[in-house]
């Protein structure tokens, strides 16, 4: 009896811990990284200086390593290990909540391999350094530009549900009424994210500056 107590508040913990994961730091990378790659949209030159000034932060690596790939490995394989633990039913029970469960555990492991492709892409292949003309060229080819709308859609998705779920797990979100507004707040989040992602994208793609009016 005790050994399953133990095991229940530990997945407890980890459920939570999980949930919390994907807003904080997760969400709020992606925030900041959608942000500064919106300066794509603005100008060349534009982005070029807002991606040196992060390329050179002190503490880099370790702020990284800490903030950002540890949360997002322990988030990427414990969602994997529910998704194998868990068992769908929206096959037999075709309910909203039924396909918003298998859409939520099949867009995560999408997310987590374009994170992945990502990373090895962007980050190592180019030591870390990338301008926008890197970019350009790396979005010249048509696959993957496919990649990175299937990549950010999945991510978009998985965020926004993801803050439902985080609303409700965590007590933010208790009554039914406030469960419907953190689920339309979740999907105003996602629809938010695919469009500022897949626009970024085009920018890039077709050097396509529609803010150039900023400068």
């Amino acid at each position: 009896m005790t050994s399953a107590v133990g095991v229940a508040r530990t997945s407890y913990f980890l459920d939570k811990l999980h949930s919390l994961s994907g807003v904080i730091p997760i969400g709020a990378y992606l925030v900041e990284h959608f942000f500064e790659n919106s300066y794509a949209l603005v100008s060349p030159d534009k982005y070029n200086y807002v991606a040196s000034k992060l390329e050179t932060v002190p503490w880099r690596v370790p702020i990284e390593f800490l903030l950002i790939w540890v949360p997002i490995l322990f988030h990427g394989c414990y969602g994997l290990y529910i998704w194998w633990m868990g068992k769908s039913n929206a096959i037999g029970h075709p309910w909203m909540a039924n396909w918003l469960y298998v859409l939520q555990r099949w867009t995560g492991i999408i997310a987590f391999a374009f994170i992945g492709y990502h990373v090895w892409t962007v980050r190592f292949l180019s030591h870390g350094r990338t301008t926008y003309a890197d970019v350009a060229h790396f979005m010249s080819d048509p696959w993957i530009v496919a990649i990175y709308v299937i990549g950010i859609l999945a991510a978009s998705f998985h965020l926004g549900n993801g803050l439902w779920n985080f609303a409700c797990k965590w007590g933010f979100a208790v009554t039914p009424q406030s469960q419907r507004a953190a689920g339309w707040f979740g999907a105003c989040v996602a629809v938010a994210f695919a469009v500022v992602g897949v626009a970024i994208i085009a920018g890039f793609r077709f050097h396509w500056t529609p803010f150039d009016a900023y400068l």
